[in-house]
């Protein structure tokens, strides 16, 4: 979800929406709309859009520790609207050329868990599993349209946990060497999911602090020793 503020600074945007939306800092992202305009005849204030709770790229990437797993290793679908969305998967990797075979992995709320099995599954997932992510969007649009309460969620390999997993191993690595040497670093471009991870990963890392930078959607966190 997302919401626009203005003020006089940056900062009076952002403790704008910190009381308005009753978050801290670090759970929400900040895209500068209109910058401040300085100088005699240019006066404005600062807009900012404000990125919180959870949005199409955070689905990408959302963990579920209550999920419930289907035990069954390639179960029936329960419904119609399942039927559809697997055969819809199916054809989808059909036509991009490659062999697949999707299932069910598990079911939560209006939430589905859906696993592509392929021998080609380093391709279907992608350069940092921008494949998987475009994949997921085109199948949402179909479900979509068969029940705007469907989410779907795309997986390959076990991708998304095992990505999960580097992004936390990769910031404490960086955080204990940016506590070492007394010098900030700026990690690679995230969507607002795996920042959040980082953020929360190091809030309680002794001597560091964390914050994102940059403007649109996919952004960068900075680590840096704590004052």
């Amino acid at each position: 979800m997302q919401k626009e503020y203005e003020g006089r600074t940056e900062q009076e945007a952002i403790d704008k929406a910190i009381r308005e939306l009753g978050l801290d800092r670090d759970q929400f992202d900040v895209e500068i709309v209109e910058k401040e305009k300085k100088g005699l005849f240019r006066k404005g204030n600062v807009k900012i859009r404000v990125y919180y709770g959870s949005d199409e790229s955070e689905e990408t990437e959302e963990k579920y520790d209550d999920e419930v797993v289907v035990e069954d290793h390639n179960p029936v679908p329960q419904n119609d609207n399942e039927r559809k969305i697997l055969e819809f998967l199916d054809t989808l990797i059909s036509k991009m050329g490659y062999t697949g075979h999707s299932v069910i992995t598990f079911r939560r709320e209006s939430k589905i868990g859906i696993s592509i099995e392929s021998e080609d599954s380093s391709i279907i997932i992608g350069r940092k599993g921008k494949n998987l992510d475009a994949i997921q969007l085109v199948t949402n649009v179909y479900a979509g349209n068969l029940d705007p309460d469907i989410k779907v969620v795309i997986d390959s390999e076990n991708y998304r946990v095992r990505h999960e997993e580097q992004i936390i191993r990769n910031a404490y690595r960086i955080a204990a060497d940016v506590r070492r040497t007394g010098r900030s670093k700026l990690l690679d471009p995230m969507n607002p999911f795996e920042r959040r991870l980082v953020h929360t990963a190091l809030n309680d890392f002794d001597g560091v602090e964390t914050k994102s930078e940059g403007e649109g959607l996919y952004k960068q966190v900075r680590i840096l020793p704590k004052k």
